[in-house]
């Protein structure tokens, strides 16, 4: 299965402000250290917000930050968000009737044992868990820990 930018972009955005240790971090910040287009920042921030996973403080001194712990958030939390559909074939859509074999195939019974292991490992993952195996993202994010 290959990730959409948007979540390539929702996961450096959420590893930033795990790693932010003022807590409050500012899109242009972010859009410029983990190299993601701000206006791209803006759009994939509105279904982590209305998830629960990001949230938003308006004013002067405002900014995002994560809605919850970094440790109760996992990679399958932020990959159902910003992936559209988990369709390995087509045959995994509702109502398709294009292929004959749908109703006898082994192959979708196989696709989707594969793309569960996948979601499975994903959900063993949190965002915490990342930033903490790699302390130098702070450095690399233009952070610095006073």
């Amino acid at each position: 299965m290959r990730l959409t930018k948007q979540t390539n972009y929702a996961i450096r955005m959420m590893m930033y402000c795990t790693a932010d240790p003022d807590g409050l971090s500012r899109i242009p910040d972010i859009a410029k250290s983990a190299e993601v287009p701000e206006l791209y920042l803006f759009k994939i921030l509105k279904p982590l917000v209305e998830a629960g996973l990001m949230k938003t403080v308006r004013g002067r001194k405002g900014g995002v930050c994560l809605a919850r712990p970094a440790e109760e958030i996992t990679l399958f939390d932020i990959v159902r968000v910003t992936e559209e559909g988990f369709f390995m074939a087509d045959c995994f859509e509702e109502g398709d009737t294009h292929c004959p074999l749908v109703d006898h195939c082994s192959l979708n019974a196989a696709l989707r044992e594969a793309l569960n292991a996948f979601l499975e490992v994903l959900s063993r993952h949190t965002l915490a868990e990342l930033v903490r195996q790699k302390p130098e993202l702070t450095d690399l994010f233009g952070l610095r820990v006073a």
